[in-house]
């Protein structure tokens, strides 16, 4: 007889193009009442214009559970490397968008 309370094992297969990952910084979040959309962009300063790199489709469930997880992960991140600084918070915008320095 098994453990109920055993995890299932998920052979989980990683291509090498998927592997190299893709650079974005900024993400662009939206939602219905099915599904959460995240599309992950890389956008320079000065360039007005910027393509999707990737989009991400998830469950309600899912994208709270993607919440929790990072959460979770930044915080052990943090308890290594110290407090990760939040631009936003500080005034300072993560991006100058060439509109010149702002206060």
């Amino acid at each position: 007889m098994s453990d109920p309370k055993q995890q299932q094992q998920i052979n989980i297969e990683l291509t090498e193009e998927v592997a190299d990952g893709i650079y974005a910084n900024l993400a662009v979040i939206n939602h219905s009442a099915s599904e959460f959309i995240v599309d992950f962009i890389n956008i320079m300063p000065g360039v007005p214009k910027a393509k999707v790199k990737s989009r991400i489709i998830l469950t309600p469930q899912h994208a709270k559970r993607l919440v929790r997880a990072l959460s979770e992960n930044v915080k052990r991140f943090e308890s290594v490397h110290g407090v990760i600084k939040d631009y936003e918070k500080a005034g300072t915008p993560p991006i100058n968008f060439g509109r010149g320095s702002e206060a």
